[in-house]
């Protein structure tokens, strides 16, 4: 490790400590020339999933953007921040597994929605009707039968 005081290249640990549950190690170091000391913090580096977004563009997958569709959804509703927060370790989790280097946002949304119809039904028609693009009266009524148990299916209609 080079050392940022003076550049030389060999140092001494004093000190390594598991930090983030386990997930990242800091380690607190001594210069052998300068002596002076410095942390550094060492992680897995993960691959990077790229979003294809729906005009082709992409993005790096940003859970925290899971995070806020989710948290917008289930606004005024009894669904606390820890249970959204592990519906996205499992959405993350899912889309990292599948060890895919790009996953279409189609995707991820219906991963939200499939998380959302399990915590909150409210969240899951409001999201739904943003995701899908509803149009009319018609399609909230179908997604409500759905939940109603009177239809198997969610429709799967979308509009460009």
């Amino acid at each position: 490790m080079k050392c940022p005081y003076c550049g030389h290249q060999e140092d001494k640990v004093l000190d390594s400590r598991s930090i983030r549950e386990g997930e990242a190690v800091k380690r607190r170091r001594e210069c052998l020339e300068c002596g002076r000391r410095f942390t550094t913090y060492e992680h897995i580096e993960e691959m990077q999933v790229m979003v294809i977004k729906k005009d082709q563009r992409r993005e790096p997958f940003d859970r925290s953007k899971v995070l806020k569709g989710m948290i917008t959804a289930c606004e005024k509703r009894p669904v606390s921040i820890d249970r959204l927060e592990s519906a996205v370790d499992d959405i993350e989790r899912t889309i990292y597994d599948s060890g895919r280097r790009e996953i279409n946002s189609d995707e991820i949304g219906e991963m939200v929605i499939d998380k959302l119809r399990q915590i909150d039904q409210v969240a899951y028609v409001r999201f739904a009707s943003v995701y899908r693009q509803f149009q009319d009266v018609t399609q909230f009524k179908e997604i409500v039968d759905i939940l109603g148990g009177r239809r198997r299916k969610p429709p799967v209609r979308k509009s460009k």
